[in-house]
C-alpha cells in the first residue's frame, strides 16, 4: 500500500492503514481475489477527500491491473454468476 504514506499494520493476513479520508482501509487476499474493507472519515475537506480517492483508485489499478471500467465489468460479472 505504497500509495498511502502512513504506517501499515498487519493482523491475520489483513493489512490496514489510516490515511486522509479513510478511518481505516484494510486489504487482504481471499484466494486470487483482492478484498477491501474501508470506513470513511466524515467531515474531511474536499481536497483531502479528492486526494484520498485519487490514491485509492491508483492503488486499485496497480493492485489488480484493471482500470475502473474493467473492475466494474468484473464486479457485474461476479454478481450475475
Amino acid at each position: 500500500m505504497a500509495n498511502f504514506p502512513s504506517g501499515i499494520t498487519e493482523k491475520d493476513g489483513k493489512y490496514t492503514i489510516s490515511y486522509g479520508a479513510f478511518k481505516h482501509l484494510s486489504v487482504w487476499l481471499n484466494g486470487k481475489k483482492l478484498c477491501v474493507d474501508s470506513e470513511s472519515e466524515m467531515g474531511v475537506s474536499d481536497e483531502v477527500a479528492f486526494e484520498t480517492n485519487k490514491r485509492y483508485r491508483t492503488f486499485l489499478q496497480e493492485s489488480t491491473g484493471y482500470s475502473a471500467k474493467e473492475r466494474l465489468k468484473q464486479a457485474k460479472k461476479e454478481v450475475s454468476s
